[in-house]
């Protein structure tokens, strides 16, 4: 009897040690890829602050950030004409990777993305109308956005209502919703004169260099309250993934963690449009890169924050200082994310995930 048990006992002691290791190897592979992005995404942050005519070296514009130097030219360099862009870059960008990972985690279809189900149509829509029709710009443009934003969220929330949320048709109506506000912004450009059209047209290519204090502060406010925020929901997020059912079987209330989520992650996506306009692909991509790069510990909210940002900043040095003419940010990642959507495309119907 004493021989039986032992022998039952070590295939439970083996699976334990075995998960124990898989555990220990997942947040080493996890804390390696949390550090190569954070310092790749400073290395980015600094390097937007470098270059330009005026060619500052990496410990000058540091220096200078951290108030640690006294050189007024470089402090104006680094601090007025360059600082603004670099922290739209980031904060825009870790808000987009955030957003985008949660939709495609909640709807749980890699094709779930803020840049195709209404919220920035609704932004560009306000940002449109207030730039034709109300002669406004500035902050006032960012309000309206913001609030533009969150009006189609809501909007595409109960039209999606029906005995809870579920991806497909969430998507589907944020298809529908984005198409029609298109439509609008379409008529509304049709009526403004040649000088509002080219205002507005720049608007909605997205661009990082266009955001004054108050909006940056309103973005980084944001990210402080909200990101921390998601993390905390990242636990009952996994629940959601295993089904609904399973889900409350684990002590998950579905919809309200569904709602909690997507509700935070539309917050930031709408900072992020209200700051820098639609700026398109980056909530798509940074979410598979992220997983590719984490590997079994799949679903990392923050990695994917993280390669948000490096995606924005890179594609925003590539815009300004490596094309023969300087472009809106929003040109490089609709040039580099269009191709990854159609083999996205491709992949997700051989393998049946796409719908």
């Amino acid at each position: 009897m004493t021989t039986t048990l032992s022998k039952v006992e070590a295939p439970a002691v083996d699976v334990a040690a075995a998960l124990r290791r898989n555990r220990r190897r997942r947040g080493t592979r996890a804390t390696v890829v949390l550090t190569a992005l954070a310092v790749l995404v400073f290395a980015l942050f600094v390097v937007t602050m470098m270059i330009g005519s005026f060619r500052i070296g990496p410990f000058d514009v540091i220096a200078s950030v951290l108030h640690l130097s006294d050189n007024a030219g470089v402090d104006f360099v680094v601090r007025e004409l360059r600082l603004p862009t670099a922290m739209a870059g980031l904060g825009v960008g870790l808000a987009l990777g955030a957003s985008g990972t949660i939709f495609q985690q909640v709807l749980r279809n890699p094709l779930a993305s803020p840049d195709f189900v209404g919220v920035t149509s609704g932004a560009g829509l306000a940002a449109v109308v207030a730039i034709v029709m109300l002669g406004t710009g500035g902050l006032v443009v960012s309000g309206l956005a913001l609030g533009g934003a969150v009006l189609a969220a809501s909007l595409m929330y109960v039209l999606a209502w029906k005995d809870g949320v579920t991806g497909y048709r969430f998507i589907l109506i944020g298809i529908g919703i984005a198409a029609f506000f298109d439509g609008l912004i379409g008529f509304v450009l049709s009526r403004a004169k040649l000088f509002e059209a080219r205002q507005a047209m720049h608007w909605l290519t997205g661009s990082v260099g266009q955001a004054s204090d108050t909006e940056l502060r309103l973005l980084f406010g944001g990210l402080l309250v909200l990101l921390p925020v998601a993390v905390l929901l990242q636990r009952p997020l996994r629940a959601l993934d295993l089904g609904d059912d399973t889900a409350r079987t684990l002590g998950t209330r579905a919809e309200l963690s569904r709602a909690a989520l997507l509700g935070t992650a539309l917050v930031l996506v709408a900072l992020a449009v209200s700051v820098a306009g639609p700026i398109v692909f980056v909530a798509l991509v940074a979410g598979p890169i992220a997983n590719r790069l984490l590997g079994p510990a799949t679903g990392g909210i923050v990695a994917a924050a993280l390669v948000g940002a490096a995606t924005l900043l890179a594609a925003d040095l590539v815009a300004v200082h490596l094309l023969p003419t300087a472009l809106p940010t929003g040109v490089v990642t609709g040039a580099v994310g269009a191709p990854y959507l159609l083999w996205l495309l491709a992949t997700t119907n051989r393998q049946g995930a796409g719908g």
